[in-house]
Parts: C-alpha cells; structure tokens; sequence
C-alpha cells in the first residue's frame, strides 16, 4: 500500500505551457491526502521559489525534497537532511572561474546569486517562469554553504567542467545548463533520508518525474511514473509512462494504479 507520493515540479506538475498545475493533479492530490496519503515535492528549485510563476503553494505538501535533494524538511520547517558542496571543489571552481567566462548560479538553503547573467539564463529561466536571481560576488561562496550549483554550459564543456569539481556529480535536463551537486547525492537520497524518518518501505513510495535529475528518484521509488513529456531515458526506467503534464498526466497514473 503507497503511503507517501513524491512530484517533481517543473514539468510534471506545472506545465512548461501554461505555468499551472492542472485542476485535475490539484484534486487528485487532496484525494491522496483525505486518505491519509502524505504528498511531497521533490524538486531542483530553491525553497524560496516553489511557488514562483506556478500555482504550487494551492497544494499544501506535507514534505520538501528541494535542491535536487540537497535540503530536506517537513512542513514544520524541521530540516530532515541537509549537504552542502565541499569547500574544496567550491575553492577549485572559484579558481577555474578566473580563466573560464560563464554564468553560474550559487544556491544556498536561504539564497541564490550569480555571477553575471546573459540571455541563456534569460531564457531559460522564461521557461520555468522564474524571476532573475540576484548578482553579487562568488567570492562569497568561500564561507557560505554551497548546496548546489547551476552552470550556464553547453554539453561539450560539461566534462573540462567537473574535472575541477571531483566530489560533485552533475545531472542535466536542459543542454544549456546542469544542475551540480555533490556526489552521491540526488532526490533518492533525501527520498531515503524522508523513508527512514517515517518508516517507510521502499513499496510504500511512489514518485512523478520527468527529467535526468528524477531518474534516480524513480528507481529508489515502489513505483517510479514518467511524465508522457519526460526524456526518453527517463521514461525508459520509469514503472509506468503516463500522459504529459497537459494531459492530466498525474491524474490519469493515479487512476491506473487505483490510488484515487
């Protein structure tokens, strides 16, 4: 019996086109809900902007699984699990910076900075239908903690890149930016971390997904479901292929698995 559901956010709850989650995921989660089912968000975005461009606070989740993984808390606020990057390769990418010209963005539990933001960063961040984060000094990123990072890069570059970052790993579900994180880490491992907290089994985790960095997340799952709009490596690992995010896609997974 499934007793918690994980959803990503950007393109299997809210839609790329319309920036909404649909009204039928919205039901289908309060129906999850009244039968005592807890719903987590397990996303790549930064607490301060799950909400942001989306209708994602109509839901109230009973977890947060943010950062690809990196910052886990419930609804109480209570961090269940936290991991920042290393100095050492924050240091090193710092250093690699001086010669190499790209933006990058800096994520922290409570901020995100870059260094300079261009018109790949513009566009990009349309997309998800964010606003633009802050400038300022990555020195700063020195003495702060580092919980991921996301550098503005083609595909060829990606490898020269985590040369200078050995204690990281990297997932990319854009090829225009990653998503860099430390390695070992991901969605699975907080998913794991919430599983241990509330004596979950592995069959009584469901989770939604749709890009590289849910891969890992939908294979720690019982039942791992791929969006109809996810990646095709995604879906090839996926349990169960639904329809697209704007095809009542999450609604149509619960009906099939008799959740709702």
């Amino acid at each position: 019996m499934i007793k918690a559901v994980f959803f990503d956010i950007d393109g299997t709850l809210v839609s790329f086109e319309t920036h909404r989650v649909p009204e039928s995921t919205l039901n289908s989660i309060k129906e999850l809900q009244a039968k005592g089912i807890k719903v987590f968000v397990a996303t790549g975005r930064h607490p301060s902007i799950l909400s942001e461009g989306n209708n994602v606070k109509e839901i109230e989740f009973d977890g947060f699984v943010t950062l690809n993984g990196q910052y886990c808390f419930t609804k109480e606020k209570e961090v269940i699990y936290e991991k920042n990057i290393c100095s050492e390769d924050i240091h090193s990418l710092l250093e690699f910076m001086e010669t190499n010209n790209f933006p990058c963005a800096f994520v922290e539990d409570k901020e995100t900075y870059m260094n300079y933001i261009d018109e790949t960063v513009e566009n990009l961040l349309k997309i998800v239908n964010v606003p633009l984060p802050p400038l300022d000094d990555i020195a700063r990123a020195k003495v702060g903690k580092i919980f991921q990072l996301n550098p503005y890069i083609p595909v060829e570059f990606q490898d020269k890149l985590m040369e200078v970052l050995p204690n990281c790993e990297a997932t990319r579900w854009s090829p225009v930016f990653i998503d860099v994180i430390p390695a070992g880490g991901g969605k699975h491992v907080a998913i794991e971390k919430i599983m241990e907290y509330y004596g979950y089994k592995k069959d009584e985790i469901m989770a939604f997904g749709d890009g590289g960095n849910d891969k890992t997340m939908l294979l720690t799952a019982g039942i791992g479901v791929a969006m109809g709009n996810a990646n095709e490596d995604v879906k090839e690992i996926a349990d169960y292929v639904t329809s697209s995010v704007d095809e009542d896609g999450v609604y149509k997974a619960l009906k099939h698995f008799e959740m709702i």
